[in-house]
C-alpha cells in the first residue's frame, strides 16, 4: 500500500489529485481490506492521524502515518459512516495544522469505504444474525480463529466484552434486543427453542412482559452461554429474568443428577402441593415476611399462616424456623428447576 501511495503521489497535485484518492481506495476496496487496514493507508496517504468510531459496539481505530495505532487526538475534519440511510459511525482526520486540499475528499472516500466494508462483514446495527455465525460464537468447540472471526463478521470487537442471553418468548427477538441494549451492538438469532442475544451490555429492568431471560455474565461468550442458559432454567412467572451472576450458590443446584433431586424427601414432599400451595409458599420464601406475603397474595395474614401451617406439615419442616424455611427454598428451587 505504501507503494501504491507513492506512485500515485507523483501525479501533478492539482490536476491529479482526485483521480490519486479516488484510484486508492477503489484498489483498497478491490483488495477487500478490513476496518484497520483502510485506517492505516489512509493515514500513510493522508499523512496524519486518521480514525473512526462504530456507535454500535463503541470500537474506535485510530492509526498515524507511521501505520501504528495512535492516540484518537481532536478531530480537524469529520464526515458519518450512513449504511442503510443510518449514521452507523464516523470517521475524522486529526490534523495538527490547517487542512489539506483533499482532506475533504479524503474523508468522504474513507467514510465511504468503511460502509461498505460493514455492509460485507454484517451491518453494524442490524439486530438479527445468521444463527450459524452465533453459534460459532457460543459454541464452547469452536476455535478461537473461527470464534474471532464470527465475532468480526457480526460487528463486535474481540476486546470488547460480551453477553450472552438466552430467551424465551414468542415476541420478535430484534424487539427485544432492541429493548435491553437501545444504544450498544446487539445481535438476535433463534438456536431451536431458545433464542439468542448477544450484547456488550443488557438493561435487564427493560425486558418486555412475555419473555422469560436468562443472563450470563460478560467474558467468555461459551462460558456466558452456559450460564444464560443455567439461568434460564431459574426463571419463573414472578422471576422471569435471571441473572447468572445473582445466583451464586443456587447455581450448584443445576449440576445436580435429576435422580438425586427427584429422591429427595423435601423435593417430593413439595411436588405433591396443590399449585396454590406451591404459590404461597414461594411468595413467603422470596420475603420472609407473612404480612408482605398476605399484601402480595391478596389474603389476610390469618390466612397466610393457616395455609403456611398446613404446607409445613405436609411437606414436614417447620417454616417459622430459620433452618425449615431454608430446607422449603432450597427444596422448591430444585423442584422449579428440574420441572418435577
Amino acid at each position: 500500500m505504501e507503494a501504491l501511495a507513492q506512485r500515485l503521489s507523483q501525479l501533478d497535485a492539482e490536476a491529479g489529485g482526485a483521480m490519486r484518492v479516488v484510484m486508492f481506495y477503489d484498489t483498497l476496496m478491490r483488495r477487500r481490506v478490513d476496518l484497520p487496514a483502510l485506517a492505516r493507508a489512509s493515514a500513510n496517504l493522508a499523512e496524519c492521524v486518521v480514525g473512526m468510531r462504530l456507535h454500535g459496539s463503541g470500537r474506535v481505530i485510530s492509526m498515524g502515518p507511521d501505520g501504528r495505532a495512535a492516540p484518537e487526538g481532536s478531530a480537524s475534519t469529520t464526515r458519518p459512516i450512513v449504511l442503510d440511510d443510518e449514521e452507523v459511525g464516523a470517521v475524522w482526520l486529526a490534523r495538527s495544522g490547517e487542512p489539506a486540499a483533499l482532506d475533504e475528499l479524503v474523508l468522504d472516500r474513507l467514510a465511504i469505504a468503511a460502509a461498505a466494508i460493514l455492509e460485507r462483514y454484517g451491518p453494524a446495527r442490524t439486530t438479527m444474525a445468521d444463527p450459524a455465525l452465533i453459534e460459532l460464537v457460543i459454541s464452547s468447540g469452536s476455535e478461537e480463529a473461527a470464534r474471532a472471526r464470527a465475532l468480526r463478521l457480526l460487528g463486535f470487537g474481540t476486546d470488547l466484552p460480551l453477553r450472552v442471553v438466552a430467551v424465551r418468548t414468542s415476541l420478535p427477538l430484534d424487539r427485544i434486543g432492541g429493548l435491553i441494549c437501545p444504544a450498544h451492538l446487539v445481535k438476535a438469532a433463534p438456536l431451536a427453542d431458545v433464542g439468542v442475544l448477544l450484547a456488550t451490555t443488557v438493561d435487564a429492568q427493560r425486558f418486555p412482559e412475555g419473555v422469560r431471560a436468562g443472563i450470563g455474565a460478560a467474558g467468555c461468550p461459551s462460558r456466558s452461554w452456559r450460564q444464560a442458559r443455567t439461568a434460564l432454567r431459574f426463571t419463573s412467572s414472578r422471576e422471569p429474568v435471571v441473572s447468572y451472576a445473582d445466583l451464586g450458590a443456587f447455581a450448584l443446584l443445576a449440576e445436580l443428577p435429576p435422580e438425586a433431586v427427584r429422591e429427595n424427601a423435601d423435593v417430593a414432599a413439595i411436588a405433591q402441593l396443590p399449585p396454590e400451595d406451591v404459590q404461597t409458599l414461594e411468595v413467603y420464601c422470596a420475603n420472609g415476611s407473612l404480612r408482605r406475603a398476605a399484601e402480595l397474595l391478596h389474603l389476610h395474614h390469618s390466612s397466610v399462616a393457616r395455609r403456611l401451617d398446613q404446607i409445613g406439615k405436609a411437606v414436614g419442616v417447620d417454616l417459622t424456623d430459620p433452618t425449615g424455611l431454608a430446607r422449603a427454598r432450597l427444596a422448591l428451587t430444585a423442584w422449579r428447576l428440574f420441572h418435577l
